[in-house]
């Protein structure tokens, strides 16, 4: 197993962001590169020890949902042939194979766009309230992990400080960024969400809910950032799907269960893990990625 890579260093080229996973750098007005680490956050913080080969896995995810969606929606992604990047990155191969994108510098819009099919996570908390999801009306009985009767678009306002993402309503989308926008955003959204979780079946797996950031590049919507990651996604094993409470899934199912069984604080510093849990996370992702693109290796 290769040893994780937690952060990387591109000599003098300008880091524009960390985040909890991707390294952004800026290489011109144009044009970003993306290159996903294998860090691995829990509960808001970063976790002191990373994920070998998670960055890989995430980037070849992603390079093959936007190739899958093409015909849907245009995406940022100019190419992930290392070959192909600026000779200035030639010496930082070694970091930069398998896990980075040169991109399109986009204009994004201010939102995650989240669609959910079925009942969980913050959605699940939501009903449970207020028996409805950002304002939407569901009907009541529904239990954990139920069906919805149709996906639904569930926005949310990017909040770059560290914390959850703010849940908000669709007139809230429409005033932040137009009504032509706001529709623009949600249509898409929900077409591409029905192309995926139909792929995502025909693979044996339920994609209950997953989010989506879209930017501007001359003057059209394009698809950005990651895409349907176990990260971004919750993925569910279709054969052992029971309702009525939460599911298995393909992402740090592992990583919380171990935090919370070790009493954490979720405070800093974030605690190391354990090989045995870092081992059966990387599974895991691995998993994941086989099953979703029919590929053995990455």
């Amino acid at each position: 197993m290769r040893n994780a890579l937690l952060e990387t260093s591109l000599g003098s080229l300008a880091l524009t962001a960390r985040g909890k996973v991707r390294d952004i750098y800026s290489l011109s007005e144009d044009e970003l590169l993306f290159v996903a680490t294998d860090r691995i956050s829990a509960f808001d913080h970063v976790l002191g020890s990373g994920i070998p080969d998670k960055g890989r896995i995430l980037t070849q995810l992603s390079l093959f949902w936007f190739d899958f969606l093409k015909d849907v929606v245009k995406n940022h992604v100019l190419t992930a042939d290392v070959a192909q990047f600026p000779s200035m990155l030639a010496p930082y191969t070694d970091q930069l194979e398998g896990r980075s994108m040169l991109v399109r510098r986009a204009t994004m819009f201010p939102v995650e766009c989240v669609v959910r099919a079925y009942l969980s996570g913050s959605g699940w908390k939501d009903y449970q309230a207020t028996g409805a999801v950002c304002g939407i009306a569901l009907p009541s009985g529904l239990r954990e992990s139920d069906r919805l009767p149709e996906p639904i678009f569930t926005p949310a306002a990017k909040i770059n400080t560290g914390g959850h993402d703010e849940n908000i309503s669709f007139e809230d989308v429409v005033a932040a960024v137009g009504a032509e926008n706001a529709n623009a955003l949600r249509k898409l959204t929900l077409d591409i969400f029905e192309k995926a979780s139909a792929h995502a079946e025909s693979r044996g797996l339920i994609l209950a809910d997953t989010k989506f950031e879209f930017g501007v590049v001359d003057g059209e919507i394009i698809l950005a950032d990651e895409v349907l990651t176990p990260d971004s996604s919750r993925y569910w094993p279709a054969e052992s799907y029971s309702p009525g409470g939460a599911q298995p899934s393909f992402d740090k199912q592992y990583v919380r269960d171990y935090l919370e069984s070790i009493r954490w604080n979720k405070q800093d510093p974030a605690p190391s893990l354990p090989e045995e849990i870092i081992e059966k996370t990387r599974a895991k992702y691995l998993e994941a990625f086989r099953l979703i693109t029919g590929r053995s290796e990455l």
